[in-house]
């Protein structure tokens, strides 16, 4: 007798939510009622698709944890960005300058706010991203079902109440939370233990597929550069060094990190050409280098100290060196999936209030490395396929010093 195979549980939960949802739409049929939107006159949902509704809720949920990169979906869960985004739309009533059925424009609200317009823009795109808000045209927002809500004062109290009265440790920045005058850099430099333990933070989420080494490895073009010479500039532990010494054996490579970060850092069977060197970011680079590549190290500076962290490195720079980056790009308002943005936005928000800086757009790199100094020229841009982070290269063109 032919044994049958079990039917595999995604096609279970896809059959689910199939036939749910059917019935939720006879019955709003048959009561003559709206199919669910999130507009902001939507109205509510009948009680009579309850047992439905929550056969969708749960299977949605069930296949879309499912379908979730572990490591992703554990980092989701420990993420503060959503409490932070709600807590400054309840703090400072952004829901409340947006009228009823109509729209304000970013720099609308940050005119009546202490906020700039480039923050209220991460604001409001952040909180698209929970359906919070819309955003109909660039720059422009209006109200969905559930912003409508939060203008409602009461809401705002009760929003506010939960964030910033039973969770006061949460509506403070790092220093204050951990009761310092200084970044987390500071504490990271006065501490050994928990310098490793960040660095090994930093390799752990380069074990998430999308942050995977290979796409730094891999898609730029490190072999043509023969014999050269490469300092990797906030390079940890040297976790990304190691695997471009083992993958091009042509490469000598300089990892630069605090002293706390790199100390007992051993590069292995590659120590011959992987060796660590302490430095900091802002003062000036001492090694002449043809490449200094910067892995995700930028995006947590705001412009003001990236700015001198790229002037830092001018006084080591010989015509035709590079700056490589590895970084993750701002994507445009709906460019790219939804899950895949609204991860984007919440990395974005988790730099504003861990350390004062950003996610980027391309033409902000691009800008940012300009304001440092004209002689830093954008000679290639790389998008590796099923990366989280692109590769953006600029060539020295300038004169030592010029900055």
């Amino acid at each position: 007798m032919d044994s049958v195979m079990p039917v595999p549980r995604i096609i279970q939960l896809a059959t689910t939510i199939k036939d749910s949802v059917l019935k939720i739409q006879e019955t709003l049929d048959t009561l003559g009622a709206l199919s669910p939107s999130f507009d902001e006159n939507a109205p509510p949902l009948p009680a009579q698709i309850s047992a439905a509704q929550d056969m969708v809720l749960d299977a949605t949920a069930e296949l879309h944890d499912l379908l979730t990169e572990p490591t992703n979906m554990i980092h989701r869960s420990a993420r503060s960005d959503r409490f932070a985004c709600l807590q400054v739309i309840s703090h400072f009533g952004i829901a409340e300058l947006i009228p009823p059925n109509g729209q304000a424009s970013f720099k609308e609200i940050s005119g009546r706010t202490p906020l700039t317009e480039q923050m209220v823009s991460r604001i409001i795109r952040h909180a698209t991203m929970m359906r919070i808000f819309c955003e109909p045209k660039p720059g422009i927002v209006k109200h969905t079902k559930a912003s409508r809500i939060l203008a409602d004062p009461d809401a705002r109290d009760w929003t506010r109440a939960g964030i910033e009265e039973l969770s006061p440790a949460g509506a403070k920045g790092f220093s204050l939370a951990h009761n310092i005058a200084g970044s987390i850099y500071d504490v990271l430099a006065e501490n050994s233990d928990r310098a490793a333990r960040f660095s090994s933070a930093m390799k752990m989420m380069t074990s998430r597929p999308a942050f995977d080494l290979s796409y730094g490895t891999d898609y730029y073009d490190w072999k043509s550069l023969g014999e050269a010479q490469i300092v990797d500039v906030g390079g940890a532990r040297g976790h990304f060094a190691v695997a471009l010494a083992r993958r091009y054996s042509q490469l000598r490579i300089v990892v630069q990190d605090m002293d706390k970060v790199i100390e007992n850092a051993d590069a292995g069977e590659v120590a011959e050409r992987v060796r660590f060197f302490a430095h900091s970011l802002f003062d000036p680079q001492p090694i002449r280098a043809d490449v200094y590549f910067f892995r995700w190290i930028l995006h947590n500076w705001s412009d003001a100290y990236c700015i001198r962290i790229l002037r830092a490195q001018l006084p080591a720079l010989k015509p035709g060196a590079r700056l490589v980056i590895q970084e993750v790009f701002m994507p445009e308002p709906g460019s790219m999936a939804y899950w895949n943005e609204r991860d984007i936005r919440s990395m974005d928000l988790e730099m504003a209030f861990t350390f004062n800086s950003r996610e980027r757009t391309l033409a902000d790199w691009e800008a940012l490395f300009k304001a440092a100094d004209a002689g830093f020229v954008l000679k290639g841009v790389v998008n590796p396929p099923g990366s989280a982070m692109g590769i953006l290269e600029f060539v020295w063109e300038g004169h030592n010093g010029s900055a």
